[in-house]
């Protein structure tokens, strides 16, 4: 049977593009491990603070919305930074979000290890979680190899379980009153003991709650009108789960009270104390919603990863075999079981050296650290292209203004995350990663030097509707982050390349 050359087009309509982005971003997770932490800074005001990061991210993805509707690609910010800064650039992007997606996934594989073996334990069952974990990394594995309208089917049932579980008790504890009655007073800044310090402070971990946002983009070439589907996806599932985080957190704080934000932000598990106060019933549900939300993000981080590898593969910027699909089920096999290893080696390793809960804290921080210059890089490859080669459907309030203030917005997880100095070893990963972009860039430069041929085809592989084609690589961003100040590294002599070092049309094509 003759290879595959293509993901399978038209595999899922917008409706899994809206499950791809909102299942990563893991609704049950969200609420019940960052409210605390929120409520620790901003106190009371702790909803106000999630409905601000809402607004944060809309503005980020305004950005990602443009590229992945002009470059729609398996290769997702890669490609988006490839061809609206450099491929250079986009090279760095592709290893920033393999690193970002390849750790989310053993991050949520310990983490619901550890969690599910809780759980049991309070019906008297004793599991390990090394075996917990085990069983899920092969449930993942097998549904990944079968095809991406399975796994997505999947994510689908998990996201509606953990979203049905968290917002009926949420509506049970507003029709109950809460502690002291309903009131406002949550989404006033006011209620924040440090004022809008605080709020800024807690803005970190409501912005954190929204990274895989942009997950459907992976989905480029494997979704029903790439170009209109996947914006769309990214909008709706981020007002989707942003209503979800408003109402859900705002019912946490009235079920602790106004009085009780101190209480909520001591809590290490918020949610099971109002499911045992106002719905014990709900117990055991809101066990469940939070395991089926836990694997709901490992099964999208890990199809959003391996879509990555494979983009890169296919172009020769990692290994050829890594853009090879299975001849029946279309999946990029070879980098399914890549991310396999990956998720074992670091599942297992730091979890069992570290513990599993750290393992999560650690990995979480590494790739968030990652992730953020990546949305910064897609700002700025937006401002690029649409100044550039897209100039003509150039529009100064959404090509320029958005991008610098999500640029801007984007400075205050970086600053949460470096101040005040977190303890060892999280005040060392800032420096882990600005060590990983020093190295991929000196990797890019070597790259460009010596296989320019191979760097020209960085981004060129885009999606038009019915299959995946190579199209002509527009060096719009000659000049990119890394010195290069040519897209090929070589210009053709007869080739009328600008003083700009616009690449051969040629280069672009296999």
């Amino acid at each position: 049977m003759a290879e595959r050359s293509a993901l399978r087009s038209n595999a899922v309509g917008l409706g899994g593009a809206v499950i791809m982005s909102a299942a990563l971003m893991g609704p049950a997770v969200s609420v019940y491990f960052n409210p605390q932490v929120v409520a620790g800074s901003a106190g009371a005001a702790m909803p106000l603070v999630f409905v601000i990061a809402l607004v944060v991210m809309l503005v980020v993805a305004s950005s990602v919305m443009e590229m992945a509707r002009v470059f729609p690609s398996a290769g997702s910010f890669y490609t988006y930074v490839s061809r609206g800064i450099g491929p250079r650039t986009g090279f760095v992007t592709g290893g920033l979000m393999f690193i970002a997606y390849a750790l989310l996934v053993p991050a949520e594989l310990a983490l619901i290890g550890v969690y599910t073996q809780d759980v049991l334990a309070g019906y008297g069952v004793t599991i390990h979680w090394t075996i917990i974990s085990a069983v899920f990394t092969a449930l993942m594995l097998v549904l990944s190899l079968r095809g991406i309208a399975g796994s997505l089917r999947t994510a689908a049932i998990l996201f509606c379980v953990e979203v049905g579980v968290i917002v009926l008790l949420s509506a049970i504890v507003l029709a109950q009153g809460g502690a002291d009655g309903l009131t406002l007073e949550p989404f006033s800044p006011t209620s924040s003991p440090t004022g809008i310090s605080g709020l800024a402070l807690g803005m970190t971990f409501g912005i954190l709650s929204f990274v895989g946002f942009e997950a459907a983009t992976t989905l480029g070439e494997e979704v029903k009108e790439p170009r209109r589907n996947v914006p769309r996806g990214i909008l709706y599932s981020l007002l989707l789960v942003g209503a979800i985080y408003v109402f859900c957190t705002y019912s946490e704080m009235i079920g602790f009270g106004i009085a009780g934000a101190g209480d909520l932000a001591g809590n290490s598990a918020p949610f099971n104390t109002l499911a045992r106060t106002y719905a014990p019933w709900l117990d055991l549900l809101i066990g469940l919603a939070g395991i089926s939300s836990i694997f709901a993000v490992t099964m999208n981080a890990n199809n959003g990863v391996v879509r990555i590898l494979f983009a890169m593969g296919r172009e020769g910027m990692l290994p050829r075999g890594l853009g090879r699909i299975h001849p029946v089920h279309a999946t990029p096999t070879n980098a399914i079981w890549l991310q396999a290893v990956i998720a074992v080696v670091f599942t297992f390793g730091v979890g069992l050296l570290s513990g599993p809960f750290n393992a999560y804290v650690y990995l979480g921080s590494i790739l968030t650290l990652a992730i953020i210059p990546v949305y910064i890089l897609t700002n700025l490859a937006v401002m690029r292209h649409f100044g550039g080669a897209g100039r003509g459907e150039r529009r100064v309030w959404r090509h320029v203004v958005l991008p610098v203030l999500g640029i801007a917005l984007l400075a205050i997880p970086i600053y949460g995350q470096v101040y005040p100095v977190p303890a060892a070893p999280l005040a060392f990963f800032p420096y882990l990663i600005l060590a990983f972009i020093a190295v991929m860039t000196v990797v890019a430069i070597v790259m460009g030097r010596r296989r320019p041929d191979v760097l020209a085809r960085a981004g060129a592989v885009l999606a038009t509707g019915d299959a995946a084609e190579a199209v002509d690589a527009d060096a719009s961003g000659d000049a990119d982050a890394t010195g290069h100040a040519d897209a090929t590294g070589h210009a053709d002599a007869s080739s009328d390349a600008d003083a700009a070092g616009r690449t051969d049309a040629d280069a672009g094509r296999r």
